[in-house]
């Protein structure tokens, strides 16, 4: 239960941040792709939130995210220089989003890596616009303070995000929680077993493997494409680097496989899942990006 701040006083009390700190870490992770860096900008949003007046502050959790995603998005733009040279293909960071997770988060479909992927297309101002409207439901004006433009050129920029996400991805009708876990719980045992067969009847003849080392430990710096030479590539692998031990996680909102070896979490893997079949299988090794499970 949150503490009301008492008349006259000022800043935000710990329990009033404890309440609103998952809204400023999501609306940070979404701009970012990065757990790291939305984690230092919730630390610095704090660090300003304690010192400030908030006495006329009507809506505290529109303030919160509002300054979040301000400095979110100067760390975007500078983020987009540096993707550029980033080495091989670029995955976000994997967020555990399950009871056992240290960081709560507000878990819907724009946290999972698919839609992640899908907003890097956008620009700096239509993700900071399609996030902070679509998902958190701030109002254009205050979208607007964060983008340095008019509300209508705010609004703007959301509808031509909404239009460019609608257009990028693939809509298929979302499988059962259930159903996905035993997709997941398969391909599990399939990959302990080094079975093949078992592995190609899993993946969709027209799957992609995505593999994201950063250039700090090896990995394909290609996309992988068809469900028959990904389980190859996989079962090769797996004989060359056996895991100590998988486990069933939950990624962003979806169930996912964390891979240990000797005792240090090695990759974790997130899956797109469509009639029963894998159609993306993203792996994320950089030691960087992993570094926080």
């Amino acid at each position: 239960m949150s503490v009301a701040r008492t008349p006259g006083s000022s800043g935000v009390l710990e329990a009033e941040w404890e309440k609103h700190r998952p809204a400023v870490f999501g609306v940070a992770y979404r701009l970012l792709g990065s757990v790291a860096d939305a984690e230092d900008v919730a630390q610095d949003v704090w660090l300003r939130a304690a010192g400030a007046d908030l006495r006329d502050i009507g809506d505290l959790r529109a303030w919160l995210v509002t300054v979040a995603a301000r400095r979110s998005y100067d760390i975007l733009k500078s983020a987009r220089a540096r993707r550029e040279v980033y080495v091989g293909p670029w995955l976000p960071e994997p967020l555990l989003t399950g009871p056992d997770a240290s960081q709560a988060v507000l878990v819907d479909e724009s946290v999972g890596s698919a839609m992640l992927l899908v907003m890097e297309e956008l620009s700096p101002p239509e993700r900071v616009a399609f996030v902070l409207h679509d998902v958190f439901g701030l109002e254009f004006g205050r979208i607007a303070e964060v983008l340095g433009a008019s509300a209508p050129a705010a609004r703007q920029l959301a509808s031509r995000a909404r239009r460019k996400v609608a257009k990028a991805r693939h809509v298929a009708p979302q499988m059962p929680r259930a159903e996905r876990e035993r997709v997941v719980a398969a391909f599990r045992a399939a990959y302990e077993a080094g079975d093949l067969a078992g592995l190609v009847r899993l993946l969709h003849p027209e799957a992609v493997y995505v593999t994201d080392g950063g250039g700090r430990i090896a990995a394909a710096r290609k996309l992988i494409h068809g469900g028959t030479r990904i389980a190859a590539v996989m079962v090769r692998v797996g004989r060359r680097w056996s895991p100590d031990r998988i486990d069933i996680v939950e990624v962003g909102g979806e169930p996912a496989l964390l891979f240990r070896r000797e005792g240090r979490v090695y990759c974790v893997d997130t899956v797109q899942i469509e009639d029963g079949l894998i159609t993306a299988y993203r792996r994320v090794l950089n030691p960087e990006k992993i570094a926080h499970v």
